[in-house]
């Protein structure tokens, strides 16, 4: 059987990578599943031949996974999940097998699976070609429908939310909210993770691991701490609006796009 370890801090994104991978790749068993960078590191040195195949978020909790790779040596076929594309050159220099974009189709994830399975026959490193096409991959565009409403349950009904009538979504206590531009709250059964998966980029953006804002609510922007930005939204929220230091050059060119 071949050993495989999830790397992954979000439990629905868990979940259903734990399903791709049931379906999809056969002769695997999940030996174990983290959630930061600490930990990782930690089981690494503690278990250096613990796992074949290693399939890893990018953002954890703690940071990257890509300062794993700076404290362990990694001898495991790693396979990159992220809900973004601008981590393709990293994970070229630490030689990742693949790159698969959230959400994960089934055909990518068989193609990645049947490269695990013939690296760990050859147990080769792989070639300039094969990681090239990994990074082109990763960068081109898939066709692709994003969320257009929301279905959110209310007793006996239900109340169907319209994409473009959402000014943000932020996740609190575990939980994911929507709210409208009238200013009222409902709660989704999505992570942040999945929603932004679902909606579309040049409309919305993340920006920062609790809140994902649409492009249409924005009010104003000023300096705050730093090179960190602060968002003043329609409605107005309780809870600042900060732009993490890691978004913010993201953040500035995906406004200039619209």
């Amino acid at each position: 059987m071949i050993k495989v370890l999830i790397v992954e801090d979000e439990i629905p994104a868990q979940i259903n990578l734990k399903k791709l991978i049931e379906k999809c790749c056969d002769q695997s068993r999940i030996v174990m599943t983290l959630n930061s960078v600490r930990s990782t590191i930690k089981w690494l040195q503690e278990n250096p031949e613990g796992a074949d195949v290693i399939f890893m978020d990018v953002e954890l909790s703690d940071g990257t996974c890509f300062e794993v790779f700076e404290e362990v040596e990694v001898s495991a076929q790693v396979i990159i999940t992220t809900a973004y594309d601008n981590y393709a050159v990293n994970a070229f220099k630490v030689n990742t097998i693949d790159y698969l974009l959230k959400p994960i189709i089934e055909s990518d994830m068989r193609r990645a699976w049947e490269r695990c399975k013939e690296r760990l026959e050859q147990r080769t490193t792989p070639n300039i070609e094969t990681l090239l096409d990994i990074v082109s991959k990763a960068n081109t565009p898939k066709d692709k429908m994003y969320k257009r409403r929301f279905t959110v349950k209310m007793g006996e009904k239900i109340i169907i939310i319209p994409v473009e009538d959402i000014a943000y979504f932020f996740s609190e206590d575990k939980s994911t909210y929507a709210v409208n531009r009238n200013g009222t709250r409902r709660l989704l059964d999505y992570s942040l993770d999945t929603m932004q998966e679902m909606l579309d980029p040049s409309l919305f953006f993340r920006v920062s691991r609790s809140c994902i804002v649409s492009i249409n609510s924005i009010e104003n922007i000023s300096k705050h701490l730093g090179t960190r930005l602060k968002i003043q939204l329609t409605p107005h929220s309780d809870d600042e609006i900060v732009v993490s230091r890691s978004r913010t050059s993201d953040f500035l060119e995906w406004l200039d796009s619209n």
